[in-house]
């Protein structure tokens, strides 16, 4: 019992003490840290004053830095401003000394120009002293030469153009000689190597044709019952049939080669069937006109692939083949037609041009004598016209329309058809004209030739291919022979038809005779 009182109060004891410490030791660090405190307050107003202190000094440092800074400022100020002022100075004393320059050069030209103005002046009285010595001694050579001055100015100017004339002449021969020397050669060659390559023969065409009967019996049956077969015949195929005293015989006329081969055909056929009356001559007409269109079609296929010539519209074909019955002189102009396409490829191939165009142009180039007798136009327009409806190259069209020279070549393709063209025209044998036209055309250029001033006498020879043309020796001078010449031969080709070329041969002749007594 003791002991747990003892155990008891121990504890109540140690509880008490316990409490006691506590709040001494509360109470000592509630000391301690007011202690600390109050230390800690006198640092922190240390510590204030001296920031106070510092921030005074440095505040009293940046016035005076400052204060140093604004005066270096005003130093260099007044530095750079004296310097200005220098600078001003100095300029002011250059301006100042052009100013004075200028001055006197203003002052210098007022004087040149006093002096200009008085030489002016002088001038102006030297002038009209010198108008006045000219005008005398133009005056004093009027007496002397006789002539005026206007008259002086004209013999002047024909003195000029005579020399002129000379000098042209001159130089036209020269060039001529050294173009022909070295052209002629090449040309002759290459001209002669085509003609050599396409050597074939002529047949010229007639306009009549002879049909054999098998004996004169049949011509009664021909003509008929008054006339009725005959006139039958005659107006279905548009021929004239002539019934004469030739054995055996009968002659068909036409200037149209179609007609005229339909007529042939017609006949032949009722000779051989015997049965001639007009239901029989209406429907053998008809039949063989069929053939001749179909004849046709075959003779421009034939051309075309003869010529080895690609992509010719179907219907210029068939126009092509037209020409089988067209004549042109009495040449076959579809043969011709071959003729120049072969010339031109020729001599294309000779000059190492491509053939393919110049033979194209010369199978083309009297496309339009097909249908000269259908449309209106020359045949060169209206071959001109049925190349661009059917779409041929420029090129070609151009040949077409240049190949007789109404307009000016300007490709070696209408070059090249052209010559082949005079060419095939030109050959012995291949065209003939009938003696009207030929005397007319003798006429007309030796008329052509005497238009010239100072023409005495001209001579168409060699059938037409030369006009030989004596001139007055006192009206042409030698150096005027090679212009009058060369303007005869352009006239002669702007206003005469003819084919290959016609030469121009001007004489001058001068003689003097005197009699020893």
């Amino acid at each position: 019992m003791d002991l747990w009182l003892a155990i008891v109060l121990i504890a109540a004891a140690a509880v008490v003490f316990l409490f006691v410490g506590i709040i001494v030791g509360i109470n000592y660090r509630k000391k301690v840290a007011e202690s600390k405190k109050g230390l800690a307050e006198d640092e922190a107003k240390r510590i204030i004053n001296e920031a106070i202190k510092l921030a005074e000094s440095k505040k009293k440092e940046s016035l005076i830095e400052a204060k140093e800074e604004i005066l270096k400022s005003r130093q260099d100020a007044d530095r750079e401003i004296k310097e200005r002022r220098s600078e001003l100075q100095r300029q002011e004393n250059w301006v100042q000394k052009k100013e004075e320059q200028v001055d006197r050069r203003a002052e210098q030209m007022d004087v040149k120009e006093a002096q200009l103005q008085k030489k002016i002046k002088d001038n102006e009285a030297l002038e009209l002293e010198l108008a006045d010595i000219k005008k005398s001694q133009l005056g004093m050579l009027e007496k002397i030469s006789g002539f005026t001055v206007e008259q002086a100015k004209q013999q002047l100017l024909k003195d000029l153009e005579s020399e002129i004339r000379h000098e042209s002449a001159v130089v036209i021969k020269n060039v001529e000689a050294e173009t022909k020397d070295k052209s002629d050669k090449l040309a002759r060659e290459i001209i002669t190597t085509a003609i050599q390559r396409i050597a074939s023969d002529h047949v010229s065409e007639v306009t009549v044709s002879v049909v054999p009967l098998p004996n004169d019996e049949m011509k009664g049956r021909i003509i008929g019952r008054e006339g009725r077969n005959i006139r039958t015949i005659e107006q279905l195929t548009g021929v004239d049939l002539i019934i004469d005293d030739t054995p055996e015989a009968i002659t068909i006329s036409s200037f149209d080669p179609v007609r005229k081969e339909i007529a042939r055909q017609t006949l032949e056929r009722l000779v051989v069937d015997g049965r001639i009356h007009p239901a029989r001559i209406e429907e053998t007409v008809e039949k063989c006109r069929r053939e001749v269109e179909a004849s046709i079609k075959q003779a421009g296929e034939n051309a075309v692939f003869e010529t080895g010539i690609h992509g010719l519209h179907p219907e210029l074909v068939k126009i092509l083949g037209r020409l089988k019955y067209r004549t042109s002189y009495g040449q076959n102009v579809l043969d011709h037609s071959l003729e120049v396409a072969y010339l031109a490829a020729a001599m294309a191939s000779e000059l190492g041009l491509d053939p393919t165009q110049a033979k194209r142009a010369g199978l083309l180039h009297d496309i339009g004598k097909a249908l000269d007798s259908e449309i209106e136009g020359s045949h060169i327009e209206i071959g001109v016209e049925l190349a661009k409806k059917y779409k041929e190259a420029p090129d070609i069209i151009h040949a077409i329309q240049a190949h007789h020279g109404d307009v000016e070549a300007k490709t070696i393709t209408a070059c090249l058809v052209q010559a082949a063209d005079a060419i095939s025209a030109a050959r012995p044998g291949a065209r003939r004209e009938n003696i009207e036209s030929y005397i007319k055309r003798l006429e007309k250029l030796e008329e052509l030739a005497n238009s010239f001033n100072g023409v005495e006498k001209c001579f168409a020879i060699q059938a037409g291919r030369e006009i030989r043309v004596m001139v007055k020796p006192e009206a042409v001078k030698d150096d005027d022979l090679v212009i009058l010449a060369r303007d005869m031969a352009k006239k002669i080709e702007a206003e005469l038809e003819y084919p290959g070329q016609i030469k121009v041969n001007l004489v001058r002749e001068s003689r003097a005779i005197d009699f020893a007594k």
